[in-house]
């Protein structure tokens, strides 16, 4: 294997795209092996701009934003799009809060959000072969299992990078 081919098993991205419910969510995440983990880097434009909860209905925004376990982003019912991407990844078990998966909210600034973290919950190795998912509302981080965060807006397959 040549220097060039192993470089590029650093590194991982998704390319988001919305769906029928916010077709104009655009975007991309990276993932970079870390020293003891993953570096993400998140670069999304297009989201909804929060509403806050009004009645029984739910704030739109900050908005839920996870790894689900199947890698795939077909749309299926219009009205409940991305399901076939399956529920959150979750190779140790963990109660939801604590899921590999589980990642921080996405905050829309006009319709953008730039965000980068770490995790060492898994290797780039782990994640490639699943989706990205962006929620219609915030994760609730207690809800079992998947923490109540609304509709599927956009998804994006990770693959090698």
């Amino acid at each position: 294997m040549g220097y060039s081919e192993i470089n590029c098993r650093n590194t991982a991205v998704a390319y988001i795209k919305g769906g029928p419910l916010a077709p104009n969510i655009r975007g991309m995440v990276r993932f970079e092996k870390a020293a003891g983990g993953t570096n993400v880097y998140v670069e999304i434009t297009g989201l909804p701009c929060y509403k806050p909860a009004m009645g029984n209905n739910a704030p739109i925004g900050p908005h839920g934003f996870h790894i689900h376990e199947n890698g795939t982003c077909e749309v299926g019912d219009p009205n409940n799009p991305f399901q076939a991407a399956g529920g959150h990844w979750n190779p140790y078990d963990q109660p939801h809060g604590n899921h590999a998966g589980d990642f921080p909210v996405l905050f829309s600034n006009d319709g953008v959000a730039i965000m980068e973290f770490f995790t060492d919950k898994f290797t780039v190795e782990d994640v490639v072969g699943k989706t990205i998912i962006i929620h219609e509302n915030p994760d609730d981080y207690r809800s079992q299992p998947s923490g109540d965060a609304g509709k599927r807006l956009a998804c994006g397959v990770i693959m090698w990078g």
